[in-house]
């Protein structure tokens, strides 16, 4: 068994070890993984943050000693709040995105391996209360964003990698896909009973769960669907205000907090 870290801004994470496969989710800077098994220049990864497998070049991680991996287990994450910041160390920079974790964060610097870098961003540790105003604030962030299937950064994000960074900057672990995250928390019954920050989820035609945003009050919602947008939700689903159409089917509400 062997153990990395992202130490790049962002890694696709492929469903199967070729550069033609589809895109099925993305690592940010200071996420950590261990490694199942290799295939060529390709490894089969397992990410600790949300337990999803996928895979990666290995050209494009950094490798961890168990005692290294274990220690970051641990320790309660520093996360990057800017949009894009920069990491600087004396030979070069590294650009980092919105959630990105600072492993072994201290007095303004992180580290991976033997290379320390200097970060003079917006980096929080989460210990305060966490509420759904605060789960809303941080998905308002990506507003406008484009959509990108298996996205999970501001420069392009899917419906529940919305959902999942979201609730990551609050100090709350989604799973990935919308229908692992309608397994998490409780069932709210009604929209007049949901509160800010509830998770709303949606079908399709077969009764798949496909789709998912974040109530911002009982008759709001925060979604990625061609964009990062707000709109008009009730009993039947998403009613979208440029279309002026519903465009999916609700299906179940749930609450995490």
């Amino acid at each position: 068994m062997s153990y990395g870290i992202c130490s790049l801004n962002l890694i696709s994470l492929r469903a199967e070890p070729s550069h033609r496969s589809e895109e099925i989710s993305q690592l940010l800077f200071g996420e950590t993984f261990t490694v199942l098994e290799q295939v060529n220049e390709w490894i089969k990864i397992h990410q600790s943050f949300d337990d999803y497998e996928g895979w990666i070049q290995k050209s494009q991680q950094h490798p961890l000693e168990l005692s290294e991996f274990n220690e970051l287990q641990k320790n309660k994450a520093f996360l990057s709040y800017d949009l894009v910041q920069i990491l600087i160390n004396h030979q070069s920079i590294t650009s980092i995105l919105l959630g990105s974790r600072l492993p072994w964060f201290r007095d303004g610097n992180c580290r991976i391996g033997n290379t320390t870098y200097s970060f003079e961003g917006n980096a929080r540790q989460i210990d305060s209360m966490i509420t759904g105003k605060l789960v809303v604030e941080n998905a308002y962030m990506y507003l406008n964003a484009p959509y990108h299937w298996g996205g999970r950064s501001p420069f392009g994000i899917d419906c529940s990698g919305l959902t999942q960074m979201a609730y990551k900057l609050s100090g709350i672990t989604l799973k990935r896909d919308a229908w692992m995250q309608a397994e998490q928390g409780q069932a709210v019954h009604l929209l007049d009973e949901t509160q800010v920050g509830d998770l709303a989820f949606f079908d399709n035609d077969e009764g798949k769960i496909t789709h998912v945003g974040i109530l911002t009050s009982k008759n709001r919602i925060i979604h990625a669907s061609g964009q990062v947008r707000v709109d008009n939700i009730d009993h039947h689903g998403i009613f979208n205000l440029d279309l002026k159409k519903y465009t999916h089917n609700l299906r179940l509400i749930k609450r995490i907090l």
